[in-house]
This record gives structure tokens, sequence and C-alpha cells, in this order.
């Protein structure tokens, strides 16, 4: 899928110019699908907070992991630890200290996907969001779009070449006008009322897992190319 457009400009009768634009249009699979997992611990004690907060990203640091080779890449984000003062009395005093701490972890197999969502949310105090999916940015998507794109201008090129009864004699310039995968995201949340809730099941057998469908990504390519024409007849 393409549309472009013939200009010509910058020539001389003798080396006639002609620019054109070419666009490709592809739809494909993702690739990667990443998930966010946010800890949450509460307590009294500052300590204890830290404590439970640590054992519970223990855990899910092992329960990702486990997964082995499905899991591309797993990242620490921001680890919080702020106290939370009392609504009323003198002075500041400190009513709990609420922790909170980001995991994001990339996926590539997606056939566990659903299974890993469902046991991460099986867990206390924890907030799963996504997922996000995507392209690698070396796919090799991106490549293709802009060879079609490339191909698209060099055909419409030829074509208003050969409506003039000529021929397209050189490449002059050939510029990248944009390539892009186009974000197309599916994403849920899954926790409970208020900020954050255990999700945990009433059994003692494993959640089932989630049906997650991955969302198609777009991916665009634009080009432009500039040709000389061999002179034609306009006799």
């Amino acid at each position: 899928m393409f549309r472009d457009t013939v200009v010509v400009r910058g020539g001389t009768p003798t080396a006639p110019r002609a620019t054109v634009r070419g666009e490709a249009h592809l739809e494909v699979d993702p690739e990667i699908a990443r998930i966010t997992v946010t800890l949450t611990a509460r307590n009294t004690d500052r300590r204890t907070t830290l404590d439970d907060l640590n054992r519970r990203n223990t855990t899910t640091l092992d329960l990702i992991k486990s997964y082995g080779d499905a899991v591309e890449k797993l990242e620490t984000g921001t680890l919080t630890i702020r106290p939370e003062l009392a609504r009323h009395g003198r002075g500041e005093r400190i009513r709990a200290y609420h922790g909170s701490i980001q995991l994001t972890a990339t996926l590539s197999d997606f056939t566990v996907l659903g299974e890993l969502v469902a046991r991460l949310a099986d867990q206390d105090l924890t907030r799963i969001d996504g997922p996000w999916w995507a392209l690698r940015p070396t796919s090799p998507h991106h490549a293709a779009a802009r060879r079609q794109a490339v191909q698209e201008a060099l055909q419409r090129a030829r074509e208003y070449a050969e409506a003039l009864d000529t021929r397209i004699d050189a490449l002059l310039e050939l510029s990248d006008t944009g390539t892009a995968g186009g974000p197309a995201f599916a994403t849920a949340s899954y926790g409970g009322a208020g900020a954050f809730r255990s999700a945990r099941a009433e059994t003692a057998t494993d959640a089932a897992p989630v049906d997650l469908e991955p969302v198609r990504q777009n991916v665009d390519a634009q080009v432009e190319a500039a040709f000389t024409l061999i002179p034609p007849n306009l006799g």
C-alpha cells in the first residue's frame, strides 16, 4: 500500500528531473511484549516495610527468572519508601510507611505470557500493567518497509517516464522521510479496588492463565527519490 506524487523540478530541457515520493505500510505480528510489575508494602515500622518489600521483590524476581529464555530482559525501576503522616494531632507524627518497587519484564515467548501474568497477579500486594506489544528496534520488518517504499517510488518514476514515452536515466537523490513502527497497544491492569489489592486466589491451586491476544503492529516507511529523465519528445 502506498501513496506518492511526482514533481518535475530543478532540471533542464536536456536533463529533466522528476521527484517522486513512495510510501509503504506493513501490518505484522509483534516480536516482544512488556509488562510492568509494581510491588507494595505498608507497615507502621520503616524497617519492617523495607524487609517486606525486599522479600516480595526477591520472590517476584525468582518467579520471572524461572521462565528462562522466554524473558528477554528484566529491569528494576523506581524504589520508593515514604512516610504517611497522621491527619490529626500536633507535630509530624508518622502513621505508617509505604514502600513500592517497580519491575519491567520483556518477553519474546508469548506462549508463557498469560501464565506469568496470572501467577504474578496471584501474589499479595502486586499490580501488573500491560502487556505493551512492540517490535524490536532492529526488526527486519523496518528494513522490509523501507525496501518496499523504495521499490514503489522507483516503479512510479518508471510509470511517469513511460507516460512521457521516455525512460528514467539516473538516480540523483534518495532520502528517507520517515520510518516508524506504529505503536499498537492493548493493555490492562491486574489489581483490585483502590490503587492496589492482593489478587490471591481463594484456592490453593495456581491461577488460570490469562488469555492474551497479541496486537499486530503497523510499520510505515516514506521515501523521496529524484531521477533525471531522458529528454522526451513532446512534439
